[in-house]
């Protein structure tokens, strides 16, 4: 299969890496410097170049802000036949626009980073394919997940957005909290200093993502149980009570067995 792949970046990279030795690939990317490391691929600079190539499938790996206005530069190009396919954490409005391509397309969510992932490693690490467009390009997704380890679902776009509400929202609304409130300190422990490196690799990531997973409609109601669960902690941190705070600690180590 001649598989172009959109973006040279760390998933671009990855993908490229695992998919150019059993397929024809091809990377396209603006900045010829990002392509400097990659092996056993073509490096396209131009959209003439894509023209040329004439893919049979296209794997979308930029970044949020851009996926959807890269689409649009590079969907005439391609040949009536070519599916393409994104990796987006978020996926609002890509449903509409795949349908609007006449293109046929598959969706997917690799949710093994590259932030704190072992790419090497990814047997504890999950996936979601889209169970929504085209059936041979689901296929070549879940063969593909499935054959590094990764623990694959699948959901409709609506699912996959209201899972992810949660799944993004609450950790990375945690961490703005975190930071909001982090003094400098000389001699950190251990607990600390892996929160702050958890707020490193979040903070690190595209401002369009972060965006995108708190403007979600159903981001707010995560966000309100936060505030509802610290103001019963404070509570019981003002009332100094044992009872409370044993029920309170029995309640939540139920909750992540």
């Amino acid at each position: 299969m001649k598989i172009l792949i959109l973006g040279a970046g760390k998933m671009g990279s990855f993908f490229t890496d695992l998919l150019s030795f059993d397929h024809e690939c091809a990377v396209y990317e603006i900045d010829p410097l990002r392509m400097r490391f990659l092996y056993n691929t073509q490096r396209f600079t131009t959209l003439d170049e894509i023209k040329e190539f004439q893919p049979d499938m296209v794997i979308n790996c930029v970044t949020l802000k851009y996926t959807i206005d890269v689409f649009k530069q590079i969907v005439p190009l391609l040949p009536h036949y070519c599916i393409i396919s994104d990796i987006s954490s978020v996926k609002t409005g890509f449903k509409e626009y795949y349908q609007s391509t006449g293109l046929p397309f598959v969706s997917t969510h690799p949710m093994f980073g590259p932030t704190f992932a072992n790419l090497g490693a990814l047997n504890h690490e999950n996936a979601i394919v889209i169970n929504e467009g085209d059936y041979l390009g689901r296929v070549f997704f879940l063969d593909l997940y499935r054959r590094l380890g990764l623990n694959v679902h699948e959901y409709t776009f609506e699912e996959h957005d209201e899972a992810m509400a949660y799944s993004l929202s609450v950790p990375f609304v945690s961490t703005f909290v975190f930071s909001a409130v982090m003094k400098h300190q000389d001699a950190p422990g251990t607990t600390f200093k892996r929160h702050l490196g958890i707020a490193k690799g979040v903070l690190s990531e595209d401002d369009t993502l972060l965006r995108e997973i708190l403007f979600n409609p159903r981001t707010k109601n995560h966000v309100e149980g936060i505030r509802a669960e610290l103001k019963d902690l404070i509570d019981i941190i003002e009332c100094r009570d044992e009872e409370a705070l044993g029920r309170y600690l029995t309640r939540i180590r139920e909750n992540i067995k």
